[in-house]
């Protein structure tokens, strides 16, 4: 994955001085899933096929922002094991001179069939999509009755050597906030890293969700469990901000397992995470922008402001014509959400951004 000789990539920055270098791919808007907050149950609206862009127009689209300085790629969805040939696409991606990290996010559902050849492929990390540990109230959340496939993709993922697997969980309350010390007990038993996510008001499902503030229950479950607190990721101090590399260096706030107490011995350290853009927005970290299965590239989850590089793409743009659209686009990224101010705004569904 590491390119060693490659020349060092350029920074590319917003029009606030962030420093862009993560890119999320959504290489289909498809699920098998129909997650309460996320899309609702028959739903139609996905993005016609013949719009998609096709796995090379993806892979080039990747390979002009790797150019520009983008070294981390998450291959999303929808569900991205849904896309035929996601595999080669990974292949392809994870090959390009600079770039240093290609993850997935998965609800785990094929996920068992599909953990040697992702990892194979070169995809390092995963994050899985997990509300629930009881079955019948996982049925409930996903409209599937897949929990015991959902766990064995977790635990093929961990014995390939897919590392770290973070489970993801967004915490609604009267929903499954009362599962939350069963979770990190998981997490625990087999070395997983949780991340307790707030829902965001995307689409009318995402708005209907009733959320948490995670900030104060996750150093409850912190002090509860005997886990050991992380630098702040949104310090000033760099070297602070340092210390959560191994999590992910990403929006959560963590805290880990003094050691690892998994049952698998090759399973890594536990962290617990909590992730808050509504009851502590970091958009002042942010180093990400999304592009949908379409090639729209989206700067904010929480702004309308996109640009239609993948029709660009088609009708004959050059790299050299994309980066153009790229930098014109990153000056007018927007600086924060405003989903507590205006939480109606975003009316598109999390599957269609990218993640």
């Amino acid at each position: 994955m590491n390119h060693p000789h490659t020349p060092a990539s350029p920074r590319l920055l917003d029009g606030h001085g962030r420093h862009i270098h993560y890119l999320r791919v959504s290489v289909t808007d498809r699920c098998d899933m129909r997650c309460t907050y996320c899309i609702p149950e028959g739903f139609r609206g996905f993005e016609e096929p013949e719009h998609w862009l096709t796995l090379d127009e993806m892979a080039r689209l990747v390979g002009v922002f790797v150019g520009m300085g983008v070294n981390k790629v998450r291959l999303t969805g929808g569900e991205p094991l849904l896309r035929r040939g996601v595999t080669g696409l990974a292949a392809t991606i994870s090959a390009l001179p600079g770039l240093q990290d290609l993850s997935l996010t998965t609800n785990a559902s094929q996920l068992h069939r599909m953990a040697q050849g992702l990892k194979d492929a070169g995809v390092s990390r995963l994050n899985v999509s997990l509300d629930s540990l009881r079955r019948e109230r996982f049925a409930a959340i996903t409209k599937r009755d897949v929990l015991d496939d959902v766990l064995r993709g977790i635990a093929t993922a961990s014995r390939v050597g897919l590392a770290p697997v973070k489970i993801n969980t967004v915490v609604q309350a009267g929903v499954n906030d009362d599962e939350l010390d069963d979770l990190v007990a998981f997490a625990l038993e087999h070395g997983l890293i949780l991340r307790l996510i707030e829902p965001m008001p995307m689409g009318h499902t995402g708005q209907a969700a009733t959320g948490l503030d995670l900030t104060q229950r996750g150093a409850e479950l912190a002090q509860r469990f005997g886990l050991i607190p992380e630098a702040d990721p949104m310090a000033a101090d760099s070297s602070a901000r340092s210390a959560l590399e191994a999590p992910g260096a990403g929006p959560a706030r963590y805290w880990h397992a003094p050691k690892s107490a998994a049952r698998n011995s090759t399973a890594g350290r536990m962290s617990l995470g909590v992730i808050t853009p509504l009851s502590q927005h970091f958009c002042a970290t942010c180093n990400r922008v999304r592009l949908g299965v379409d090639g729209t590239l989206y700067l904010c989850l929480g702004q309308n402001d996109a640009v239609p590089l993948g029709r660009q793409l088609r009708e004959g743009a050059s790299d050299a014509d994309l980066r153009d659209a790229i930098l014109q686009a990153l000056a007018h990224k927007p600086e924060r959400h405003h989903f507590v101010e205006t939480p109606g705004q975003i009316v598109r569904f999390m599957s269609q951004t990218g993640g």
